[in-house]
């Protein structure tokens, strides 16, 4: 039985990890997790926020996810789009998905990355 997703992994090309580092953590705001040291030797970064974990490994034919992403659940979306926009992430909003605001980004090395929000609609309560 599936509970949760425990991670999703992204490629880079080869000598990347720089580039990763500076988006993931000093955009994003994310944290550097150490990889277990046979893993290590592959090259790569991962990366966790809370429960969210992003792996990128390293692809020697990379090329970049145009379309496959991950969709990363946000809180403050307008702050966090601005926050992103301000350190030099392009911020492309879609409002295409139903009872949420969204927008897509790209990490440096071309991955496509999706930010999403739930909208909250006040329900009324019937008072008897």
């Amino acid at each position: 039985m599936l509970t949760a997703v425990d991670h999703v992994q992204l490629a880079a090309p080869p000598g990347s990890e720089d580039l990763l580092r500076a988006y993931y953590v000093d955009v994003l705001g994310m944290t550097e997790i150490p990889k277990p040291p046979v893993l290590a030797a592959r090259g790569g970064c991962w990366f966790q926020a809370g429960a969210v974990q992003l792996h990128l490994g390293i692809e020697d034919d990379f090329r970049p996810a145009k379309k496959a992403h991950p969709g990363l659940r946000v809180t403050g979306i307008e702050a966090y789009a601005a926050w992103l926009a301000e350190r030099g992430a392009p911020v492309t909003w879609d409002d295409d998905l139903p009872g949420h605001r969204r927008f897509y980004s790209e990490d440096p090395v071309g991955n496509r990355l999706e930010f999403l929000e739930p909208l909250v609609t006040a329900r009324r309560v019937r008072q008897r």
